[in-house]
């Protein structure tokens, strides 16, 4: 006998009968008469938000969702939100980015610097790195040149081709404004020139390289690099090379700079901890 039945029977006896008396000769549960099982509204609100959020931002994992959510006010934490997502398919995968630069060959002054230094401060560690995006045909690419303790976006250039002015053009921007104590990045020929190197040493900044075969320990830029192919990039068909710069800097200084919470930042926004630690 379904729980509906049972109920309508106990109905129908109630008025010679109490709950109880009928309970206890039918063998039923009395809490079951008692008990209306009704959703809850806040599940389906809290689902509804993380399909939008998931919609607006389809390559965000369920800690950031967790975070934006945080943000807008709802109390919910990680383990919910990844069971929502989990149950509406919307928990996403990686995909991994390949490697863009070729190495200078034979013996090199610079080693990597940031094995034992932890950072601390504005300014006292920049890296970069270069990726490739694919457009109709042919492959343009992306400098990015960002400081590791706010995670500030310092500069980014967008070209066609894999040249040194890819690298050093944003280089000498971001450095009218800012001068590092470190320049990290891996062995590529566009970060060891002679007018890259030139650069960076008339500003007194000390140079760091990754060695050869671990792109790990350039994983600063790594990262970066792999959300801005996952949240921008991957989602997008560029036409032509003024819409790709359009929209990739559109993400790079308003949404990543500005928008999109950070874990290693506590989850707030490069700007908001900026603002936050030098206030």
């Amino acid at each position: 006998m379904t729980l509906s039945e049972k109920r309508s029977l106990i109905s129908a006896l109630h008025k010679e009968y109490s709950v109880r008396e009928i309970c206890e000769t039918l063998g039923f549960n009395r809490s079951s008469f008692y008990y209306h099982p009704q959703e809850d509204p806040s599940e389906e609100l809290l689902r509804s938000e993380i399909e939008k959020l998931a919609g607006r931002y389809p390559r965000y994992g369920y800690r950031r969702i967790t975070q934006l959510l945080l943000r807008q006010g709802y109390t919910v934490g990680t383990r919910r939100v990844a069971r929502l997502m989990k149950n509406s398919n919307l928990l996403v995968s990686v995909k991994r980015a390949c490697q863009t630069t070729k190495s200078l060959q034979g013996e090199k002054p610079w080693h990597n610097r940031l094995e034992n230094v932890e950072v601390s401060r504005q300014d006292q560690v920049w890296v970069s790195d270069i990726t490739y995006v694919r457009l109709k045909g042919r492959f343009i690419y992306v400098c990015l040149l960002m400081d590791v303790f706010t995670r500030m976006m310092r500069a980014w250039q967008l070209s066609q081709h894999l040249n040194q002015s890819l690298t050093l053009k944003p280089l000498k921007e971001a450095l009218c404004h800012n001068v590092p104590e470190i320049h990290h990045s891996d062995q590529g020929v566009q970060y060891l020139s002679s007018a890259y190197i030139t650069t960076l040493e008339a500003h007194g900044v000390e140079i760091s390289v990754a060695r050869r075969g671990r792109p790990w320990e350039n994983g600063y830029a790594e990262r970066l690099i792999r959300t801005l192919k996952e949240e921008e990039v991957h989602l997008n068909d560029y036409e032509n090379i003024t819409q790709a710069r359009d929209r990739i800097g559109h993400f790079l200084t308003r949404v990543y700079n500005q928008k999109r919470p950070h874990s290693a930042l506590g989850y707030l926004t490069p700007m908001e901890f900026q603002q936050q630690t030098f206030s």
